[in-house]
C-alpha cells in the first residue's frame, strides 16, 4: 500500500504543469492561491496532530520551517513562470533532476562528499539537460527561457529538501508540511507585492474567474495536497532510494497527459535528454547512501 499512494502521488504531482499551464492567474499569486487553499483544507489534520503531540511555538520551531518554507514559495513561483514557456514534459524531467543535484547542494551546505560515481551520473545528466536546452533554443528561445527558469526553480527545490531533512524527527507530517504551505503562501503574497514596481498593477486572479477558481482548488488540492503531501508522507515509510527512482515517473505522466489534453508533443531531443537524465539519476540514487531513509 506505501508504493500505490506513492506512485499515485506522483501521478498527482504530474498534473500541476496543467492546471499552470491554463491558469492566467500571476505566478506569485497563483503559487500563495495554491499553498493557502492546502494549508486551509489541511488545518484540522494539523491541529488533531498538535492536540496529540504538543509542539511550542517558539524560535526554535519556527527556525525549522521559515527556511523550506521560503525555497519552497520561490519555487513554486519561478516553476510556474517556466513551466508557461516550455512545454509540460520539457518543465516536469527537468524540475525532476533534483536527486542529481541533491549531493551537490549536501556537499556546500553539510560538506557531505560525492562520490566518483555520482559526479559522473551527474554529468551525464546534466549533458542531457544541457542537449535539450540547445536544441530548445535552436526550435524556441522562448522554450530555452523556460528550461532555463525551471532549472533554477528546480535547484530551489533541492535548496527546499535539503532545509527540510532535520524536520523528519517531527511526530506527525502534518505538524511539517502545513505550517510550511502557510508561511510559503504567505512569502509568495509578500513577493507578489515586492514585484509591484516591476509588473505594476495585476489582476487578484486571471479574467475567467470562474475557472481560475477551479484550477486554483485544482492545483491547491490535486498537486499539493495529494502530491507533494503523499511523498512527504512516503518518505518517512518508504527507503528515500525508491522514493527518488518513483519520482522520476512524474515527467512521463505529466508528458501523456499534455499530449491528451494540451496537444503537446515533445520533440525529438526530449527523448534523448529523458534519458540521459533518468539514466544519470539512477546512477546517482544507486550511490548515494544519504537518500536511504
Amino acid at each position: 500500500m506505501p508504493y500505490v499512494i506513492l506512485v499515485f502521488g506522483v501521478f498527482a504531482c504530474s498534473t500541476a504543469v496543467l492546471f499552470i499551464k491554463v491558469s492566467e492567474t500571476d505566478a506569485a499569486l497563483l503559487s500563495a492561491y495554491r499553498l493557502l487553499v492546502a494549508a486551509i483544507l489541511l488545518a484540522p489534520l494539523t491541529w488533531r496532530a498538535w492536540r496529540a503531540h504538543p509542539l511550542p511555538l517558539n524560535r526554535q520551531y519556527f527556525g525549522r520551517i521559515v527556511p523550506p518554507a521560503l525555497f519552497l514559495a520561490l519555487h513554486f513561483i519561478t516553476w510556474i513562470v517556466g513551466a508557461r514557456l516550455t512545454p509540460s514534459a520539457n518543465a516536469t524531467l527537468i524540475v525532476n533532476f533534483v536527486p542529481v543535484a541533491m549531493p551537490f547542494l549536501l556537499y556546500f551546505q553539510l560538506r557531505e562528499r560525492i562520490s566518483r560515481a555520482e559526479a559522473g551520473g551527474t554529468a551525464i545528466a546534466f549533458a542531457g539537460v544541457l542537449a535539450l536546452a540547445v536544441a530548445d533554443f535552436q526550435y524556441s528561445q522562448t522554450h530555452a527561457l523556460g528550461d532555463a527558469i525551471c532549472f533554477g526553480s528546480m535547484l530551489l527545490y533541492t535548496a527546499y529538501l535539503v532545509a527540510a531533512r532535520k524536520n523528519r524527527d517531527l511526530a506527525s507530517v502534518y505538524l511539517y508540511i502545513v505550517p510550511v504551505y502557510a508561511l510559503s503562501g504567505l512569502f509568495s503574497l509578500l513577493f507578489a507585492v515586492l514585484l509591484l514596481p516591476v509588473t505594476g498593477p495585476i489582476p487578484l486572479i486571471g479574467e475567467n474567474w470562474p475557472m481560475e477558481l477551479v484550477w486554483i482548488l485544482g492545483l491547491g488540492i490535486v498537486p499539493t495536497i495529494f502530491g507533494h503531501s503523499s511523498i512527504a508522507w512516503a518518505l518517512r515509510v518508504i527507503p528515500g532510494q525508491s522514493v527518488a527512482v518513483i519520482n522520476l515517473g512524474q515527467f512521463v505522466f505529466a508528458g501523456i497527459l499534455a499530449f491528451f489534453i494540451l496537444d503537446e508533443v515533445p520533440h525529438a531531443p526530449f527523448y534523448f535528454a529523458s534519458a540521459a537524465v533518468v539514466g544519470g539519476a539512477l546512477v546517482v540514487i544507486r550511490y548515494r547512501p544519504a537518500l536511504r531513509s
